[in-house]
């Protein structure tokens, strides 16, 4: 049995007295509940309620869910082979320069969208100018020249029409000479001719024999100068080539004292100023294509049993979100990423562990997504490749797999 001690205040100067009261023991009727106690059991009930309805309503949300997920797997993503190690790619040209210079201009800004043939860097052209204006004036130069010794030639071959016809006329002097001997040994073994005028008639045939010996040496010096001229013709011509090749040359310098764009694109990476001193292999500026970019995708060796060139990607950019672009399977890398490393790993040594490999995969961008725009080189991407678009594959056919 509990009990309680309670004070009695009495009247004033009189001293409280402590008084016991006794609490009767506990028994099976309860005191009346107040008001409030009565009126929150409703509550709690109504809360109770209000709970379960909410925790039914998210496990049918969840339920249903599930069964729209499920669905759509069925449908659609077991046919899809997935890769987040993707990133746009494309072929840009890296502007260097072939000659040493200083740089005179830079027609072009960061980011700027050029054509193909516009100028980007300008190189100071003044000494590839005077270079070229050398070859070109030794050239001409040779020209002359050549065009000296072929006047000679044809002098020399004058010269050996007219030994020709000396020799001619000193054949027939030498013939009739000949007539004469003969006629003088006849008179002479007749008795009618002296032995004097034998011997003139001999004399003039010595005489006239050679003459016509001086004309045929004079008719082959005359040729021999001709050779000689011909050879000098040939050899300049040969130093006239030569010659031509130094004026293409400069000249080519001279065009490449301004880098052109090799085809459209946007300016990028531009490390040029003017009055900077720039040599070949110096990177000037970069050229990226936008209409030409494509995307690299990097899929576990395990997937490519899946992947066949013509199959169509759907590529999620990271950068573009709710934009789906599409793609097609272009080719298959011949090998690994890491076999073209700079240093292959090499597992015939040591432990080994194994690592599944990475097997790039080209994807070309469709070209109506390709010339948006938007797709800038370096951005992730993840890429789905859909198996039922294999070539000559069908639905059933990918369901089979």
């Amino acid at each position: 049995m509990s009990q309680s001690v309670t004070e009695k205040v009495g009247e004033p100067g009189e001293r409280a007295q402590p008084r016991l009261e006794v609490v009767g023991r506990k028994t099976s009727e309860t005191a009346p509940v107040s008001a409030p106690a009565q009126a929150a059991a409703p509550q709690k009930r109504k809360g109770g309620g209000l709970r379960k309805l909410v925790l039914s309503g998210v496990l049918l949300a969840a339920v249903a869910g599930g069964a729209w997920f499920g669905h759509q797997w069925w449908i659609d993503g077991r046919f899809m082979v997935t890769t987040d190690d993707a990133y746009v790619s494309a072929d840009m040209a890296i502007m260097t320069p072939k000659i040493t210079g200083y740089i005179a201009s830079v027609p072009v800004v960061e980011n700027q969208t050029v054509k193909a043939g516009d100028p980007i860097v300008e190189i100071d052209p003044g000494d590839y100018r005077l270079a070229l204006r050398s070859a070109e004036a030794k050239l001409a130069t040779q020209n002359a020249t050549i065009d000296s010794v072929r006047a000679q030639r044809e002098a020399a071959e004058r010269q050996v029409g007219e030994a020709q016809a000396n020799r001619t006329a000193l054949q027939s002097t030498a013939d009739q000479a000949a007539l004469d001997l003969q006629r003088a040994q006849r008179l002479v073994q007749s008795g009618a001719g002296t032995q004097v005028v034998l011997d003139q008639a001999r004399s003039a045939k010595a005489a006239a024999d050679a003459r016509l010996a001086g004309a045929d040496a004079t008719i082959s010096a005359a040729q021999a100068q001709v050779g000689v001229l011909d050879a000098q013709i040939k050899e300049g011509e040969s130093k006239t080539g030569e010659l031509e090749v130094d004026r293409d040359q400069a000249a080519r310098d001279l065009s490449f004292t301004t880098l052109r764009a090799p085809y459209d694109g946007i300016v990028g990476n531009l490390a040029a100023q003017p009055g900077d001193l720039v040599s070949p292999s110096r990177r000037l500026a970069a050229i990226v294509p936008l209409d030409k970019v494509f995307v690299d995708a990097n899929f576990k060796e395990t997937q490519l049993g899946e992947i066949v060139a013509g199959e169509r990607a759907r590529i999620e950019v990271d950068a573009l979100p709710g934009v789906e672009v599409t793609g097609t399977v272009e080719s298959v890398s011949p090998a690994s990423g890491s076999v073209f490393s700079l240093l292959p790993a090499d597992n015939a040594t040591g432990n080994f562990t194994k690592i599944v490999q990475r097997v790039p995969v080209r994807i070309a961008i469709d070209p109506a997504d390709a010339h948006s725009g938007k797709l800038r080189p370096g951005l992730s991407v993840t890429v789905s490749v859909d198996r039922r678009t294999a070539p000559g594959a069908t639905e059933t056919q990918a369901a089979a797999h």
